[in-house]
């Protein structure tokens, strides 16, 4: 009988576990901050995704730049430009995208309790707990 109480209780578990997730999927971005490198003119995004669920290992993410303007001009051996209207500029439009990994940021537990097959329980202390920031991929 005891055997048999603690696998109920197993399985409800899992089933309460399994349904949470399934409603964490809620895919978000927290910050998507730019920059732009004033040695090469390089852009470089830095962004946080979020609520992508237990079960994504990967996500595609796609950058995309409406309008991208460079202006060229030439300079002599002296560091100079000539005072001609030598410069040319180019537009376009860029898109590209990656294969990210996902992975675990932070825990937090609260409302921690144990119990017993007699009807005893007892909050497990400190409760909440965290922990955070940890990196572990998930694969």
């Amino acid at each position: 009988m005891r055997r048999f109480a603690i696998a109920v209780l197993l399985a409800l578990l899992m089933l309460v576990l399994s349904v949470s997730a399934a409603f964490a999927d809620s895919p978000h971005f927290l910050f998507a901050d730019s920059s732009v490198s004033t040695s090469t003119g390089a852009l470089t995004v830095s962004f946080k995704d979020a609520g992508l669920g237990t079960g994504t290992t990967s996500i595609v993410i796609t950058l995309k730049v409406n309008t991208a303007t460079a202006v060229y001009q030439c300079f002599n051996n002296g560091g100079n430009h000539p005072k001609a209207g030598n410069k040319e500029t180019v537009s376009t439009s860029l898109v590209t995208s990656g294969t990210f990994p996902v992975s675990l940021q932070s825990a937090t537990y609260l409302g921690i309790f144990v119990s017993d097959a007699s009807g005893n329980t007892l909050e497990a202390t400190p409760d909440p707990i965290s922990t955070g920031p940890i990196h572990i991929k998930i694969s």
